[in-house]
């Protein structure tokens, strides 16, 4: 019995250290920084990917099937997220997480309405 209570201890433990190898890098993969994270911050990031994903979807569809979407972090500006929709063109647009603002991409129609770099 007691060796029973020790395999079950032991799966529950290997369980809870895969979940956490797992959760730590699906936050690496969207360019969040472990050192600096709280509680709430997952949720801010939901919130503004979902609410720029629904303000943005109507300009997109002209251009292609969205192939994917990454939300990263600006290490350009040195703060900040932005999201990356990459189109099956091979084209890409990129969106401040923030504002929902355009502030990157590779189509040609674009360039007047992206930000001055000056």
């Amino acid at each position: 019995m007691k060796s029973f209570i020790l395999v079950v201890l032991g799966l529950i433990v290997a369980v809870l250290v895969i979940g956490g190898a797992v959760a730590f890098s699906f936050m690496n993969e969207l360019g969040v920084n472990m050192e600096n994270i709280d509680s709430n911050s997952i949720e801010n990031i939901k919130d503004k990917v979902s609410s720029v994903a629904s303000s943005e979807s109507s300009s997109s569809s002209s251009d292609g099937d969205i192939v994917s979407e990454i939300v990263k972090f600006n290490e350009q500006n040195g703060e900040g997220y932005y999201r990356e929709v990459t189109y099956s063109d091979g084209g890409f647009r990129q969106y401040d997480t923030e504002s929902g603002d355009l502030i990157g991409s590779s189509y040609e129609s674009d360039q007047k309405n992206l930000p001055s770099m000056e």
